[in-house]
């Protein structure tokens, strides 16, 4: 694929929060930033959003407003992962009703499906919307998988057209490739390996930085799609200090402290996560310095 729909660096919003609600006004405003910012898509309501601790009417509220202030200028993949098939289906389902480009889907968390199990799920939300949907592989968060021969076969169905990928195996992106095809989209999930995913034939990333560093990030990226490697790796090594920052502490805690720094949004959380620590609070402003954010 020479020019994918889903190309470049797509941030991975955070969800504002004030007062224990989400802070919808933060939100509109953190989303124009990342468009005046040049990046090349969005997605709301994944990991970064805290996903996991939103209620099901704040989810889709969120996804809603993303849809409605990004106004067809990029292109919207709404978070719409479930350990259940069913609810799954549903959020995919609200994620295209709202105007959704396409839905991220992570595999099924904690149950531990077979690869089977997988092919089936993804296979049901095929089935059930007709959406595009990218498949969302992060085992270190799930404790499930998914193989290159299962993502072959989900790449023969007409909805499931790529993935974001946050193993950090390049390898796998080589042979992913090449079982899935030219049409078969490929994002990392994985700020600090990106560089090297782009040069094994990735199409972009689904990014925690670019919350921080848009304009940073559009330009590595952009650099990267270019075939401009030279300026690449100028990029990595200007913003790969804030990659590791981001989560030196449980993610996104350090990503809403930088922006509470720059005065976007309050640095509030969801319990389980807690603030940033203060090492980690010291490790980020160095590495925001470093990125040319500060």
């Amino acid at each position: 694929m020479t020019d994918p729909l889903f190309r470049g660096v797509l941030p991975a919003l955070v969800t504002p929060f004030r007062d224990g609600a989400v802070d919808e006004d933060a939100f509109v405003a953190l989303v124009e930033r990342q468009i005046a910012g040049g990046v090349h898509g969005l997605v709301p309501v994944g990991t970064t959003g805290e996903t996991a601790t939103l209620s099901h009417e704040e989810h889709r509220r969120v996804v809603e407003l993303c849809v409605q202030t990004a106004r067809g200028r990029v292109p919207v993949v709404a978070g719409a992962g479930s350990n259940s098939t069913a609810e799954a289906i549903e959020l995919v389902r609200h994620a295209k009703t709202v105007g959704a480009d396409a839905a991220l889907v992570v595999t099924p968390y904690y149950n531990r499906p077979s690869q089977e199990g997988l092919y089936a799920h993804y296979a049901a939300i095929n089935e059930a919307v007709q959406l595009p949907v990218l498949v969302y592989n992060v085992p270190g968060r799930t404790s499930v998988d998914i193989s290159n021969d299962v993502l072959a076969r989900l790449a023969k169905l007409p909805n499931i057209v790529g993935i974001k990928d946050a193993t950090g195996d390049l390898a796998r992106a080589s042979l992913q490739r090449l079982a899935c095809g030219e049409d078969w989209v490929m994002l990392s999930g994985d700020d600090p390996t990106a560089l090297g995913y782009m040069a094994h034939g990735g199409h972009g990333c689904i990014s925690v930085t670019a919350n921080v560093a848009p304009e940073q990030c559009a330009a590595f990226y952009d650099a990267a799609l270019a075939g401009d490697w030279a300026g690449a790796l100028q990029g990595q090594d200007r913003l790969v200090r804030l990659h590791k920052a981001l989560f030196s502490d449980a993610s996104p805690a350090p990503t809403k402290y930088a922006l509470a720094h720059l005065g976007l949004c309050a640095e509030d959380v969801r319990l389980p996560i807690v603030p940033a620590s203060e090492a980690s609070r010291r490790e980020v402003l160095e590495a925001m310095r470093e990125a040319g954010v500060l």
